[in-house]
């Protein structure tokens, strides 16, 4: 399990309707494309064997003993596969027929579970060939499946012998569609995968009710959920079968065969995210299926395996440039590693992320301006991303209250580093939202404060920076004490987590619209209102000299997206800025993919940087960044997120958006004098 993520497939074999032996061979094939996909767990739909559309054929002895026979052979042709099968067939006992799965490891039948909910309504009639499931566990005499006896029931939690950790359950189709579907038990139970296989029909509009359904027990039971569904060679007589096979991951789906389309699903799920979300909900149950009072029964093997090359035996000695291709197909995860968590890839959810989110940071300040009882608010201009955003959701918020945008007071202040550029661009986004905007520059005043305190002007350390940042803040919030107004802070996410902010100084503010928009999405979300300039133009008063059109606040918009991100802190050079954040920290994209998968995952390092290598590194087609070079950037990562927490510890109020937020209120508690050490030794190790 490298890494916690473990490899599962969902096959839907091209069946023969009551055809055991064709249906067999196909099954393993299927089970054998499995194993050379490096996966650990394959699973086939129910009645797989028989197929599912039998209809009377299932009272025929003879086709029950068939099938009976045939679990037996699978499991004997897989003996020496490093692969977990469950697969369904029909299975009489005693009075009574089920309709089962049968799990099969090593060669051996580990357990076999039985349908509890038989559907009879609509075009299904099992109640006509199959009993529910019985209450309790029983134990199938030696001799019937192999050489040991085997359990039969539905609490049977089927673990790995190396880590009680790795588990999964199962339930057969119809399972999954009733009001209190076993899944809710089993992961209750320490289930972490739920294996369904089903035999559903399709309808019009039932994929989306599938997808649903799967993805929703996923999220609820915290599990990832492998639903194997049937399809081609099901008898078409009255119903048709897709093989819409579903894989998905606590509420999203992680790999789907759309409906007629492929036989074998193949993904990787991620383990140690499951276990983390579980142990991060407190509401979640704990589970103790070892405890004598459990009516579940573990069956423990090992589940785990690294998996067999197709076409080559693990005795034989393989030719080092094989070896090497096959440990790198061993190492690539059959997942997709989105390299930019924050930003929905697809534009339209985009779009609709970025809607909601301003609503919820202008509903915060709309808030925040009416329990303070001001009609004023106070913002540094800078010409930037962040303060652009932050003025855009004051704007947002002002009209909501129906007070004029003119009561909003941009402030710019240009210092040693401010080019033409970033001023120009305060200056024009001011001018078309029709706020106020009042000029101080600070270069005076900084002057007399290095005198004042014995700093030489010409030494462009932290103290010459920081002077700037306070100075400014200082005129912010003298400002808003003259005006009774609120100043709104700026500052994002990312420079939160890096520390990427003077303290007591941009660090400070009277309320943080940003606080917890990462830099990777306050561009999206600017450039989403760059799309949208009417919405910020229509409410302009009509005593500006000159009426805003949209091209103009789509244009001073497109140029603060197209510049730089830096402080302008140091001074500029033929009035171009020198000092660009992302040369001096790295890339945000970068670091906002660490602090997603540390802060949200608990991801260590080394599973932090594998990951990364799919997303950006060696490991994708389009490799952006070395191995090396995100290592050296995640050193840096950690020593700033650990050290600078103390500015975190006394930050700003300011409204949660997303899933990741470090307010020491809320998300993310953290002592300021936490040692980095243990993380920073495992970055080391991996060098």
């Amino acid at each position: 399990m490298d890494h916690g993520f473990f490899r599962v497939a969902a096959a839907s074999p091209v069946c023969t309707v009551g055809d055991c032996g064709t249906n067999t061979a196909e099954i393993l094939t299927l089970i054998n494309k499995a194993v050379s996909l490096n996966a650990n767990l394959v699973v086939f739909p129910e009645l797989a064997i028989t197929a599912y559309t039998c209809g009377d054929l299932f009272s025929q002895e003879l086709l029950g003993r068939v099938a009976l026979a045939a679990v037996r052979l699978i499991a004997e042709k897989t003996r020496d596969l490093p692969i977990t099968i469950v697969v369904g067939f029909p299975f009489s006992r005693t009075n009574t027929r089920y309709n089962c799965a049968a799990v099969i490891s090593g060669g051996l039948v580990r357990g076999i579970v039985p349908k509890t909910r038989i559907p009879n309504y609509g075009e299904f009639y099992e109640l006509r060939h199959f009993s529910p499931a019985p209450e309790n566990t029983q134990i199938l005499p030696a001799g019937m499946f192999g050489p040991a006896p085997v359990p039969f029931g539905t609490k049977l939690l089927f673990s790995d012998l190396r880590t009680s950790e790795l588990s999964f359950a199962v339930e057969i189709c119809e399972d999954l569609w009733a009001p209190a579907p076993p899944s809710a038990s089993h992961v209750e139970a320490g289930a972490l995968i739920i294996a369904n296989l089903s035999a559903t029909n399709e309808v019009v509009g039932k994929a989306d009710y599938r997808r649903a359904l799967v993805t929703g027990q996923s999220g609820q039971g915290v599990c990832a959920y492998v639903y194997a569904d049937a399809g081609l060679g099901e008898s078409t007589g009255d119903m048709v079968f897709s093989g819409h096979s579903i894989i998905a991951e606590n509420g999203s789906i992680v790999a789907e065969n759309p409906p007629f389309s492929g036989n074998l699903l193949c993904t990787d799920i991620d383990i140690r995210r499951l276990l983390h979300e579980r142990r991060r909900l407190n509401t979640f149950p704990s589970a103790h299926p070892e405890a004598g009072d459990s009516p579940y029964t573990i069956v423990s093997f090992t589940m785990d395996h690294v998996a067999a090359v197709a076409g080559t035996s693990t005795q034989t000695e393989q030719h080092p440039a094989d070896q090497l291709a096959n440990e790198k197909q061993a190492k690539t995860l059959l997942r997709h590693i989105d390299p930019h968590p924050f930003v929905p890839s697809s534009q339209k959810i985009l779009a609709q992320r970025c809607e909601e989110i301003l609503a919820i940071q202008t509903a915060g300040l709309v808030k925040r301006l009416r329990h303070v009882g001001t009609s004023t608010a106070i913002i540094g201009l800078s010409g930037g991303l962040d303060s652009t955003l932050a003025l855009l959701v004051i704007v947002r918020a002002f009209d909501q209250l129906e007070l004029p945008r003119t009561n909003i007071l941009t402030i710019s202040m240009p210092g040693f580093g401010t080019t033409t550029r970033t001023k120009g661009n305060a200056k024009k986004l001011s001018a078309a939202l029709g706020t106020t905007l009042e000029e101080i520059r600070i270069n005076k005043a900084v002057t007399q404060h290095f005198k004042d305190i014995g700093q030489d002007s010409k030494t462009h350390d932290v103290t010459y920076e920081n002077a700037q940042a306070r100075e400014r803040t200082q005129i912010l919030m003298d400002k808003a004490n003259m005006l009774r107004g609120l100043v709104i802070g700026t500052g994002d996410l990312s420079e939160l987590a890096l520390g990427w902010t003077t303290y007591n100084g941009d660090h400070m503010s009277m309320y943080a619209v940003n606080t917890s928009v990462p830099k990777t999405l306050v561009r999206s979300l600017v450039a989403h209102c760059a799309e949208l300039p009417l919405s910020f133009i229509q409410n302009i008063e009509s005593t500006t000299e000159k009426p805003v059109t949209e091209k103009q606040l789509t244009g001073v918009l497109t140029s603060i997206l197209d510049t730089p991100v830096s402080p302008e802190l140091l001074p500029a050079k033929n009035n171009e800025i020198q000092q660009k954040t992302e040369d001096i920290v790295g890339p945000y994209e970068l670091h906002d993919f660490f602090l997603y998968h540390l802060l949200r995952w608990g991801s260590s390092p080394a599973k932090i940087l594998f990951i990364a290598e799919h997303a950006f590194g060696t490991l994708t087609p389009e490799p952006k960044y070395t191995r090396e070079e995100i290592i050296s950037w995640m050193q840096v990562f950690y020593r700033r997120f650990f050290s600078q927490q103390f500015k975190r510890s006394c930050m700003p109020d300011g409204p949660k958006i997303g899933s990741v937020n470090l307010s020491p209120r809320g998300d993310w508690r953290m002592p300021s004098d936490a040692s980095a050490a243990v993380w920073l030794k495992e970055l080391e190790s991996l060098e």
